[in-house]
């Protein structure tokens, strides 16, 4: 059997009328998993911070589900929350960042480049994971929101509260920048002419 947004909007009437953990577990159970890896790519493989969004993007949507009108999909509005936290968590990272930089009165240390080399063919995915993980989180996000997750640049837009344009750019650059960063491993590969 299919899932469909009907099945979202009857898990959601059965929380809402109950409000206990065995009416939240089916819809827990439902969009988890795809969540946590969307939340896993876009906070470049880090585990312990896609747990953490993960938990604060169910407990606000929680908090908010009465009042969400079905104007895009559960999923849709979900992964818009988690996107949110994740976007306050590196605000918050950010502003620790600079505080230590104003107390030090340099930038810290940068990590050592790994060296980009994963390519879009048949490298390991860890490898291709990792490069991911270095691009922009604006990029980041677009690619695996549309080309990871298979989202329209409608949904996109709507999950990242940008236009469809935009997210078609952000994924054009995105897809370039991977392809820089993966370019010596393709030519080793034969993938690149």
């Amino acid at each position: 059997m299919i899932d469909s947004p009907d099945d979202d909007r009857r898990l959601v009437a059965a929380y809402l009328s109950a409000r206990t953990d065995a009416s939240f577990l089916p819809l827990y159970r439902r969009h988890t998993p795809r969540l946590y890896r969307a939340v896993l790519r876009m906070a470049g493989g880090r585990e312990a911070e896609a747990d953490e969004v993960v938990q604060e993007a169910w407990t606000r949507a929680l908090a908010g589900v009465q009042g969400f009108g079905w104007q895009s999909t559960f999923v849709v509005w979900l992964h818009g929350i988690a996107i949110n936290c994740l976007r306050e968590r590196r605000r918050s990272t950010e502003r620790e960042r600079q505080l230590d930089v104003e107390r030090q009165g340099s930038l810290p240390a940068a990590d050592p480049d790994e060296g980009s080399d994963a390519a879009f063919g048949e490298v390991p995915l860890d490898v291709l994971e990792k490069a991911i993980a270095k691009l922009p989180l604006g990029y980041r996000e677009a690619l695996v929101l549309h080309d990871v997750e298979g989202h329209t640049h409608a949904q996109v837009a709507d999950m990242l509260g940008i236009s469809p344009g935009t997210s078609k750019s952000q994924l054009t650059r995105a897809r370039r920048r991977l392809r820089a960063m993966l370019e010596p491993r393709l030519r080793r590969s034969g993938e690149l002419s």
